[in-house]
């Protein structure tokens, strides 16, 4: 491209979840996206559900708080696993590469897209869970939608078995 320019330093977003779908996209970022040469920030992000919130009696009050220090430990072990998942790979890659750790609560797509662009990332890479029509329709796809809603190019990355 004429007159293009190359950065030295980019920010690139890798969506994660507990799905083996965002760690090939991860690795495959590693390979393909993250040069030696140049300084790089990896982004790591991982969004858990928003809190589910209730109305209850008096006595189903009682349990309620139970219920929501369970659901918050079980959201940080969650989060935990997949970043302990994350740093296995990057340890793998033997890159020394900058990496970034964000969690976000809420619509996986609006956080990543909202996440992206207060970010200002130059890329989005995400994983693909290969869902057929009618679970698309059903469920919606976050990278589709993703895609479509943020200003850097998005690289949606198909896991092997997938194709």
């Amino acid at each position: 491209m004429e007159g293009a320019t190359i950065k030295e330093e980019r920010k690139i977003v890798v969506a994660v979840d507990e799905s083996k779908e965002s760690m090939y996209a991860l690795s495959w970022c590693l390979s393909n996206l993250v040069s030696h040469s140049s300084k790089n920030t990896l982004v790591l992000l991982y969004v858990k559900p928003p809190p589910v919130y209730s109305s209850y009696d008096a006595a189903g009050y009682m349990f309620y708080s139970d219920a929501v220090v369970a659901l918050k430990k079980y959201g940080t072990d969650m989060v935990n696993s997949v970043m302990e998942r994350t740093d296995a790979i990057i340890r793998n890659y033997g890159t020394n590469i900058n990496v970034e750790r964000i969690t976000g609560s809420g619509d996986a797509k609006d956080v990543i897209c909202s996440t992206v662009g207060k970010l200002e990332a130059d890329t989005l890479v995400m994983g693909s869970h290969g869902y057929g029509f009618f679970k698309r329709a059903l469920l919606g796809s976050v990278s589709d939608y993703c895609a479509k809603n943020v200003k850097c190019p998005v690289v949606i990355v198909k896991h092997p078995e997938d194709k």
